[in-house]
């Protein structure tokens, strides 16, 4: 496939999803005062996060928050919320209240009870959880090489703090317990080898060698472009 052609799949799976989000987002906000979106960070959804924020509904009671985050400042490069208030956070969905899974503590054990006290404030079921996948199965901050992952799979706790010896920085995630708790789940990829991945997890169960089969069985969308 052409770049071009790659490109115009990728952009109409963006406005797809985020019709799909939206409506989603309208629907509760017609039965409840706020609304709770739950998004993933990576640079697949950002022409979603465009798509986004374009959108008119009434932002100003929806909050928004992160399935996981590095240990990072807020204006670090490899910061989620960076991304999000750069590309979501935007337009007419500027109007969103944001709601960061960092503190000013120095690693992610001393800031972790802090988040998990805000996160679990906020109107659960989410509306919408958008999950990422990595080329190793992982999601959130549940890497299958993790010495957290069977506590990022079993524990009832609403986040934990994360390690990999594949990734440079500590980090936060939402639990699988917590991230289930949604009345929608959207997982959203792109690309050949994202494919061949969903299909291998798709195939199996054990959500160690693959922690996205941990939410397989959940209700969940897929969008998928090339």
């Amino acid at each position: 496939m052409k770049t071009t052609d790659m490109q115009d799949e990728r952009s109409r799976l963006a406005q797809a999803l985020a019709e799909a989000v939206a409506e989603a987002l309208r629907e509760d906000l017609a039965q409840q005062s706020r609304a709770l979106l739950v998004v993933s960070g990576g640079s697949t959804p950002v022409p979603f996060f465009a798509a986004l924020a374009s959108r008119e509904l009434d932002w100003s009671r929806v909050d928004v928050t992160l399935a996981d985050e590095r240990w990072v400042a807020p204006d670090h490069q490899d910061s989620n919320e960076r991304l999000v208030r750069e590309n979501l956070l935007v337009g007419p969905a500027a109007a969103a209240r944001f709601h960061a899974l960092t503190t000013t503590a120095d690693s992610p054990e001393a800031g972790v009870a802090d988040i998990s006290e805000r996160i679990a404030a906020l109107s659960w079921p989410a509306s919408v959880v958008i999950f990422g996948m990595g080329g190793d199965g992982h999601t959130a901050s549940l890497f299958p090489d993790s010495p957290q992952l069977e506590e990022g799979l079993t524990t009832e706790a609403v986040a934990l703090a994360a390690h990999s010896p594949s990734v440079s920085q500590g980090r936060i995630s939402l639990s699988r317990h917590r991230l289930i708790q949604a009345r929608r789940h959207f997982l959203h990829i792109a690309g050949d080898d994202k494919r061949a991945m969903f299909a291998r997890a798709f195939g199996g169960d054990d959500a160690r060698e693959l922690p996205i089969r941990a939410f397989l069985g959940e209700a969940i969308a897929l969008y998928w472009a090339p």
